[in-house]
């Protein structure tokens, strides 16, 4: 069996919250009572009523983490994950439980730590890498590629005060991200730059994951998650409530933070809002991706398969049902609809089911929102529902079709390149 790196047995933290009575608005009467009594003797009774709240922000934690393993940790605003991480790194003691660490820790948990606004990127450089653990030999050795990942160079010599936000958090985030500890504690550190810097972090994370370190990575961002962690914790209210493969982990959290439905779930549609006759209705949908291995998930570059179910009023003949996607701002990007292919679907009084199967969406990754339709050629709509439910697509596994844009839309191409002739 692979050693264990963390081992966390019944963690649990807590704080002691102080709620005052909430006084009611004075009149002026009350303002002058109140003055002639600050004249007198008290005779106990004047003070607020206060009450304390004990409030967990981590209960009963408890799991094992093996050398090597890459290790997600996901969860809402206030589910616990930035307090256990605090925890397994003595920044914070935990109020019951313990945890055992086997191996040097490095924390990267509030980017920027350490930096002081009156020194120069590179004396603030050296005082952060000090900071994080890194000695002064370790810091000269790396201080170039430091430089040279946070795209600083230039301004290496002025004071960070002068500093655009996002080159202040590249130059953070490049020496944090220069430790070499055989545990890695990771706190939501890839919001940072723009987006090809996040790409870039994101990479940087991954030859971390690659050199075969212990990594626990909290973050918000689910693509992140997938792509670098095969197993993942779920927090909720402190407490761990799933620990597996991400993929299922990631679809459970997303439905049940009202996000998009996870892949093979039936998605309700009664509510949604809609427009049409209604002879024809959408009752339920639900999506899925290839392969079958990747859980379901889809992903950018890959194919795609929505499952309709919708109920007829009376058998009918129907010559338009279309599917589409847009981005979240409105704009559609793909519309597909049967009455291409000239050939209507004969349905049944009741209930049916309609399967569309996109074989690659060259979208790249993001969250889409899926809109239904149903109806005649003329126009003429039975259901339409501009936005029936959300989909997410994720970024394809390494060796997938995918690639990197910073476009909405990908496509396939080819380069060639030959040697020009020199110039006259």
């Amino acid at each position: 069996m692979s050693e264990t790196a963390i081992r966390a047995e019944g963690i649990g933290k807590h704080y002691e919250i102080t709620h005052l009575a909430r006084r009611r608005h004075n009149t002026l009467r009350d303002s002058l009572a109140a003055g002639v009594r600050g004249l007198l003797p008290v005779w106990g009774g004047g003070r607020r009523s206060a009450t304390r709240e004990t409030i967990w922000a981590v209960r009963e934690v408890s799991f094992e983490i093996a050398r090597g393993e890459v290790v997600g940790v996901i969860g809402g605003n206030g589910a616990g994950k930035s307090t256990l991480l605090k925890i397994l790194s003595r920044i914070t003691e935990p109020s019951a439980g313990r945890a055992e660490i086997r191996g040097r820790v490095g924390s990267l948990l509030e980017v920027g730590t350490g930096f002081h606004s009156e020194l120069t990127g590179r004396e603030n450089t050296y005082l952060s890498g000090a900071i994080l653990g890194m000695r002064h030999a370790e810091i000269e050795r790396k201080f170039d590629a430091i430089v040279d990942f946070a795209e600083v160079e230039q301004f290496l010599d002025t004071p960070v005060k002068h500093y655009s936000s996002g080159m202040y958090l590249r130059l953070a985030f490049a020496v944090a991200a220069h430790l070499d500890p055989e545990i890695l504690l990771v706190d939501e550190v890839l919001a940072v730059g723009d987006v090809n810097f996040q790409r870039k972090c994101l990479g940087k994370m991954d030859d971390v994951a690659r050199a075969g370190r212990t990594v626990l990575f909290v973050s918000h961002n689910m693509d992140a998650v997938r792509r670098l962690c095969p197993r993942s914790f779920l927090l909720e209210r402190g407490r761990l409530v799933a620990d597996g493969p991400t993929e299922g982990i990631v679809s459970r959290h997303l439905a049940r933070a009202g996000g998009p439905a996870g892949p093979d779930a039936w998605i309700d549609l009664d509510t949604a809002d809609r427009s049409g006759s209604r002879e024809v209705r959408f009752a339920r949908a639900r999506y899925s991706g290839e392969p079958a291995a990747l859980a379901g998930q889809p992903y950018a570059g890959g194919a795609l398969e929505i499952e309709l179910e919708l109920v007829a009023a009376e058998a009918r003949p129907l010559d338009s049902l279309a599917v589409s996607l847009r981005t979240p701002g409105g704009t559609r990007l793909v519309d597909v609809d049967i009455m291409e292919h000239g050939q209507a679907l004969a349905l049944t009084a009741g209930p049916n089911r309609v399967r569309f199967r996109l074989a690659a969406v060259h979208l790249t990754p993001g969250r889409y929102t899926v809109g239904l339709w149903a109806g005649r050629t003329s126009g003429e709509a039975f259901d339409y529902l501009e936005s029936a439910f959300e989909l997410e697509l994720f970024a394809a596994p390494y060796g997938g079709a995918a690639r990197a844009s910073n476009g909405l839309v990908t496509c396939d191409f080819s380069v060639t390149h030959e040697r020009a002739a020199a110039p006259v």
